[in-house]
């Protein structure tokens, strides 16, 4: 048990999804004979009383333009499967899953890499109610010959529909790193990834979903991520004070939206609780709370796996 800023939701400790999760982790470990040397809780690199960190948006060039003007919709979660299911949607079971069955399909190439090999993916779009701007992320996985030392890492794009500009958002949390500049990266064996959940009804800020992971560990939380439109920052936060051993974002605060919501808890527990959190950490129980979202999502033809590209 260790104490942390990470947000969860219904006990994990009964839910397929994540124990298939650890079972496709374990298994791949079982092949190659190694195991993942031991490592602290990412709680304890995110401590509770560490100022909330922010960190500022870069201009690139323009890419790819997406449709200009949308109708204004609220997003409804993608239905999370049964538990009866044997497909791993997302490792915490999320309402908003990361890609991890091509996480996993890449990770099953591991065998046949000699040197390091790139894959890429590229999440769909997230269009502002206001119809002005996209958000999405692209992902990047390193894939190694011992898999518990592959690595992946993301980064969220806010494309301008209007002037086609792209502004690049960036986690502050522990393993997060922008893959697609310069740099010294993250150590080999953690995962980050970023994608869009929701922009604020008057489309003034966006939320995302940080999920971070140790590969061939039972350490996986989220970490919300906020950018705010009218100042330009960027706001990385998760619950303070409480314990959890993991936690998992739902979205906006219905009762106060500059906060969101997260279920958090101690893997075994058997109830979770939800928390709404501000941009500053400070966390408050909110036990009759709903999450809301807003936003449209496009499904664009470049959304899903890329082009392989070697190092």
């Amino acid at each position: 048990m260790y104490q942390s800023q990470w947000s969860s939701g219904r006990s994990l400790w009964r839910s397929i999804p994540f124990f298939a999760f650890a079972i496709s982790l374990l298994f791949l470990k079982l092949l190659t004979l190694e195991f993942a040397s031991p490592r602290s809780a990412l709680a304890q690199s995110f401590p509770g009383d560490r100022p909330t960190a922010e960190s500022g948006l870069e201009s690139v060039p323009p890419g790819e333009s997406l449709p200009e003007s949308l109708p204004e919709s609220t997003v409804d979660p993608p239905p999370q499967p049964p538990m009866s299911s044997p497909t791993v949607h997302d490792p915490l079971n999320s309402p908003y899953p990361v890609p991890w069955n091509w996480v996993l399909a890449m990770m099953a190439e591991h065998s046949s890499v000699s040197h390091p090999k790139f894959r890429y993916y590229r999440s769909q779009s997230l269009i502002s109610p206001d119809g002005q701007y996209a958000a999405y992320s692209r992902i990047q996985m390193q894939l190694s010959a011992d898999f518990t030392q592959s690595r992946v890492a993301s980064v969220l794009f806010l494309e301008d529909l209007q002037t086609g500009e792209l502004q690049t958002i960036t986690a502050s949390s522990p393993f997060a790193d922008n893959p697609f500049l310069s740099g010294e990266p993250n150590p080999t064996g953690t995962i980050a990834i970023l994608i869009p959940v929701a922009w604020s009804e008057t489309s003034d800020r966006v939320l995302a979903r940080e999920f971070e992971s140790i590969f061939g560990s039972d350490i996986a939380s989220d970490f919300a991520v906020v950018w705010d439109r009218r100042t330009n920052r960027t706001h990385t936060i998760a619950p303070t004070v409480v314990q959890y051993s993991n936690a998992v974002l739902l979205g906006w605060s219905q009762s106060n939206p500059q906060q969101v919501l997260f279920r958090a808890g101690m893997m075994g527990q058997e109830d979770w609780s939800m928390y709404a959190v501000d941009v500053q950490g400070q966390t408050a129980y909110a036990s009759h709370d709903q999450p809301i979202t807003f936003g449209r999502v496009v499904n664009s033809v470049w959304a899903g796996p890329q082009a392989h590209m070697q190092p």
